[in-house]
């Protein structure tokens, strides 16, 4: 009988190359599907608060502060209803809640509490490859919920103000409502793989970050009522600059084309930059 063969080291190389070059290849989807699937223990929180959320603000508004506040407003040059408004910054609002959510305690798990970034890189996934994928599926999450939100309020103020909104441009309240949650929580996904320890920092970031922003970035009145001491507040925010991009898609904001670049190359910088912070601190940390 004829002996076999063994193979070489070489040709054992080649193979175990070969097995390694899928997930190589797609290894920012398989970090992706693995963030959605690890949603499914809050499932039920993430579809209650996506078709819930809107539900429960913009009837709340309608019975409530809209009733009082039963002027127009002074949008630019243009008058517009009070609901209508603040809806879009409401949708831009729920895309960065979500953000605060998925890109603070999920990742500091992954790091410290249950280390799954550290089983990730002990494979042929690059950290590059597992900070894409912490944004990807946020970024899904993101999705669900800006889309619940943006077909509520077609259908709400398609009986309250017909003819007001455009729903020809109106569908691109999504892809912004995505990149202003990303805008936000990538910076802060890179800031969140930073931290050694959890004392209390993500509660702060939620008390003097995110609520200033959501009070003082025109969400619920025009920047320019504020006094020029605040106004800084919203120039900086990503909701603000969100919201106008919504307001414009929405109801046909009059805004300088100048602006609307700004406002979209603000939210991609601090995307970009936040990713570009965030891949390095994940290099860094998975290491060691």
């Amino acid at each position: 009988m004829r002996a076999q063969t063994q193979p070489s080291l070489e040709q054992l190389r080649d193979e175990a190359m070969q097995w390694g070059r899928k997930p190589r290849a797609r290894g920012t989807w398989y970090v992706a599907e693995h963030m959605v699937r690890a949603m499914r223990a809050y499932g039920w929180t993430i579809i209650v608060g996506a078709l819930g959320q809107p539900i429960l603000y913009l009837l709340g508004l309608a019975v409530g502060l809209a009733a009082i506040i039963a002027v127009p407003i002074q949008d630019g040059s243009q008058e517009v209803p009070y609901l209508l408004f603040v809806a879009p910054a409401l949708l831009m609002t729920a895309a960065i809640s979500v953000a605060s959510e998925e890109f603070t305690y999920p990742v500091m798990a992954g790091f410290k509490w249950r280390r799954y970034f550290y089983g990730f890189n002990a494979s042929p996934l690059s950290s590059g490859q597992i900070a894409n994928g912490v944004v990807m599926g946020a970024s899904a999450r993101m999705l669900v919920a800006v889309a619940a939100y943006c077909a509520f309020i077609w259908i709400f103020f398609a009986f309250l103000y017909p003819g007001q909104t455009t729903p020809a441009t109106g569908w691109l309240s999504i892809p912004i409502g995505v990149l202003a949650g990303l805008a936000f929580g990538v910076p802060l996904m890179a800031y969140a793989g930073s931290i050694e320890d959890d004392k209390g920092q993500f509660a702060l970031v939620q008390r003097f970050v995110f609520m200033p922003m959501f009070l003082f970035s025109g969400t619920f009145y025009p920047l320019t009522v504020l006094p020029l001491w605040l106004q800084w507040i919203g120039w900086i925010s990503p909701l603000w600059h969100a919201s106008e991009l919504g307001r414009v898609v929405t109801y046909g904001k009059p805004v300088d084309p100048a602006m609307i670049v700004v406002h979209s190359a603000y939210l991609l910088v601090l995307t970009v930059g936040g990713l570009v912070l965030a891949r390095r601190i994940f290099t860094r940390r998975l290491a060691k």
